[in-house]
């Protein structure tokens, strides 16, 4: 048994979860009812949303209590980069709408409440901020968890002294091998999570929302192969798929079976620290950009609320789909505080129309049918994209320094 235990360890994580993978779509196809297995993917992400709140507060507030040197230019640099993906990733759906318009069939409206405008999201997210902070950990608002953190490092770098920094560089040390050991348990979860999805949905959303489906996952896919990668391009003039296509693999592949941004953060920073990132930056930078960088729900904003707009047969011209593109970049940077993520702004978006709320929420209703695949891929994009663009940042100071890079 020892030696089982052993060859198995001995594996790439990569390798054990494709093993996983395959397993958990064999099992769902031929003893779907045998629902024990999906347990272990309940539990695996059970773990990681457990532990992510904690990790990313002590992460940041050791990192910023033990910090050596500035990492201020790094920091404007990588919210640049979010920000400008989220925008672009929302005019390239504005873009695939206009070029494949798509209607639906509306259902039976959504019983969740909406925000009513932006100021609301704004509102909230900045509400987020000041919550209490243990409210802020066990209710996983990353908003509040990030200033708190950063207030608490700020105070801890000016007032403490070295053996208290150096206690809390200790605890924050162990939290991360604790992450390490859950992350260890991929292969398992990620089984079970696969199982789950394999036995219990159907082939029913894609003879029903085929046509949305293509359009969101073709956006989706043009800004995760085509936009990011031109963007690092751009920014550290070489080839960017080794890193994008690496990202994917390590990020995106959880993410993509998690269907959740804050569960995937443990699973970032590790890869972060495979890439030989500066704990400093990425510890702060990746929850960071788990709440603003938000290809995957900019598109979907944007998709479904001209989708909603063509099946009430409303014309709306170019310079009202940018505008519309402007305020999708603004709301799902802010959605990270609002209950049910992209698909309850899908109202906001759609009263630029003057839709009513009522008709609006019926696509939100649409949203959560085919949030199996909607839902999954965004996230991947979404996950994915934090440390590919938190990369690109640093490897920028790299270049400058004539460091190699690792790709």
């Amino acid at each position: 048994m020892k030696n089982i235990v052993k060859k198995w360890n001995s594996l790439s994580l990569i390798i054990r979860i494709a093993i996983g993978l395959v397993l958990g779509a064999i099992l769902g196809v031929i003893a779907p009812k045998l629902t024990v297995i999906s347990i272990l993917g309940d539990v695996f992400v059970g773990a990681l949303k457990a532990i992510a709140p904690v990790l990313v507060f002590v992460l940041v507030m050791s990192s910023l209590a033990n910090a050596k040197g500035s990492v201020g230019k790094r920091f404007s640099r990588v919210i640049c980069l979010y920000i400008l993906s989220t925008c672009l990733a929302a005019f390239v759906a504005v873009i695939g709408s206009f070029a494949f318009p798509v209607t639906i069939q509306l259902t039976d409206a959504a019983e969740n409440t909406a925000p009513t405008g932006i100021w609301e999201v704004l509102g909230g997210l900045l509400t987020n901020m000041v919550a209490n902070p243990v409210s802020a950990i066990m209710n996983a608002n990353y908003v509040g968890i990030l200033t708190w953190a950063i207030i608490f490092g700020i105070a801890l770098r000016q007032l403490a002294t070295e053996a208290t920094k150096n206690t809390v560089k200790d605890f924050s040390d162990a939290v991360s091998q604790a992450v390490r050991w859950i992350i260890n348990c991929a292969p398992f979860g990620i089984m079970g999570l696969v199982f789950t999805s394999v036995s219990t949905n159907g082939l029913e959303i894609f003879t029903d929302y085929g046509k949305l489906l293509v359009l969101l996952v073709g956006c989706m896919l043009a800004v995760a192969l085509i936009v990011d990668p031109l963007i690092v391009a751009i920014c550290l003039r070489r080839n960017p798929y080794p890193l994008v296509f690496k990202c994917f693999k390590e990020s995106g592949l959880t993410a993509f079976f998690t269907r959740s941004s804050a569960a995937n953060i443990p699973i970032n920073m590790n890869l972060c620290e495979k890439l030989g990132l500066d704990k400093d930056f990425y510890s702060v930078s990746i929850p960071l950009g788990a709440t603003i960088n938000m290809d995957g729900a900019a598109i979907t904003i944007t998709v479904m609320a001209l989708t909603v707009a063509n099946t009430m047969g409303i014309v709306v011209d170019i310079p009202t789909a940018f505008i519309l593109a402007i305020i999708a970049t603004l709301g799902a940077c802010g959605a990270s505080g609002v209950a049910g993520g992209s698909l309850l702004l899908i109202p906001l978006a759609c009263s630029l129309f003057g839709i009513g709320n009522d008709v609006a929420m019926q696509a939100v209703a649409v949203g959560f049918i085919i949030g199996v695949v909607q839902d999954s891929l965004e996230t991947a994009i979404n996950s994915s994209g934090d440390v590919i663009f938190a990369a690109t940042a640093e490897f920028m100071d790299w270049k400058k320094q004539g460091k190699e890079l690792p790709f």
